[in-house]
């Protein structure tokens, strides 16, 4: 899609989750893919955490970073999947305000490409949460990077035309 060159690039303040049972900051790929793709792109990592596989531990770092000031996005990778751990979903739903809808179906579209009808296993999901940006993403390096290759890249920067999800920051938490 085409990038508007006369429009000044703006970073975005992105937090990232890892939702893992048994994954370190210094194990972690699939993070490190996205910090990798993240300030390669020009954003700023706002924080970086590892949290284990439940609701509550998952919707708590969310809180905290919906919250901060200084978070306009949050990425999660891990537990989008279909086994008795993955919850990330479900923690998603509990702070969200409105779905994004588009975005798994999206990536699930981007994934079937690459593995299949293995991407059906994937529940990636996306959500506002008083306005703030959430996406969740598969914890596999494959998956971050059709994530953030194939739609985030372009949809967290302001110059990507048609439209985008940063120039809609400012309107988030219109009532």
């Amino acid at each position: 899609m085409p990038i508007d060159e006369s429009i000044a690039f703006r970073p975005v303040r992105i937090a990232l989750l890892t939702v893992s049972d048994t994954r370190t900051l210094e194990d972690d790929r699939s993070g490190d893919t996205l910090v990798e793709r993240i300030e390669g792109a020009g954003h700023v990592i706002a924080d970086r955490r590892i949290v284990r596989d439940d609701v509550d531990a998952i919707v708590g770092d969310l809180h905290v970073w919906i919250d901060d000031p200084e978070v306009d996005c949050i990425i999660t990778t891990g537990g989008t999947g279909v086994t008795g751990r993955d919850v990330t979903p479900e923690a998603v739903a509990r702070v969200q305000d409105k779905a994004i809808e588009g975005f798994g179906e999206l990536f699930r579209w981007l994934s079937y490409a690459k593995i299949g009808t293995s991407t059906i296993q994937s529940r990636a999901c996306a959500c506002v949460a008083r306005g703030t940006y959430i996406f969740a993403l598969p914890g596999s390096t494959g998956a971050v990077k059709d994530g953030w290759d194939g739609i985030l890249r372009d949809q967290l920067d302001i110059r990507h035309k048609p439209c985008n999800f940063v120039e809609l920051m400012p309107r988030l938490s219109e009532r």
